[in-house]
């Protein structure tokens, strides 16, 4: 950032008091991802947002298997263009600090790859390849994903409400770190 001054409304400024991080450096690091998309002065409230291909890229998730996924899960326009207060709050949900429930939301959404608000056998497959980098045999990943189903699924529909994967990481204190 050198010696540019960022510039935000006092209103601004007052919203992001809740943030987990250091707004400016938060800031920093969005402008540094698409310095020639990114104003420096926010006085005028600009509309710009990052593509998902420069933020995947962050050291940050480069190597997460998820990285796309957790991307487009904070982008409101469902293709992981980011604005600088879904920046934010990607990274406060990443943030150790964030509440266990607000993680388990959007882990949830992470996972609900075919985005129909639940996990299903094929979310649940993508996940374990995913999570194991495809290490395991399909027969593996079947008998895995319908013995999660059988234990989570509580209303017996075959597939993970919120409730059910609220309940399934419950039991699990490690699951979200």
């Amino acid at each position: 950032m050198g010696n540019k001054q960022t510039i935000f409304t006092d209103e601004q400024l007052d919203a992001y008091q809740v943030s987990l991080f250091s707004f400016p450096r938060l800031h920093g690091r969005y402008h540094e991802l698409a310095p020639h998309l990114v104003p420096m002065d926010y006085t005028n409230e600009p509309d710009c947002k990052i593509p998902l291909a420069l933020i995947v890229n962050m050291p940050e998730l480069k190597e997460n298997p998820f990285r796309n996924r957790i991307v487009e899960s904070f982008s409101e326009d469902g293709m992981g263009n980011l604005s600088f207060n879904e920046f934010v709050d990607m990274f406060s949900v990443l943030s150790e600090m964030a509440p266990r429930e607000l993680k388990a939301i959007y882990a949830f959404k992470i996972y609900d790859f075919n985005v129909d608000n639940y996990l299903c056998k094929e979310d649940l497959e993508k996940t374990l390849n995913k999570l194991t980098k495809e290490e395991l045999t399909p027969e593996e990943v079947e008998l895995v994903c319908e013995k999660t189903i059988e234990e989570a699924d509580l209303d017996g529909d075959h597939k993970l409400s919120f409730a059910d994967f609220e309940n399934m990481i419950s039991r699990a204190p490690d699951f979200l770190r």
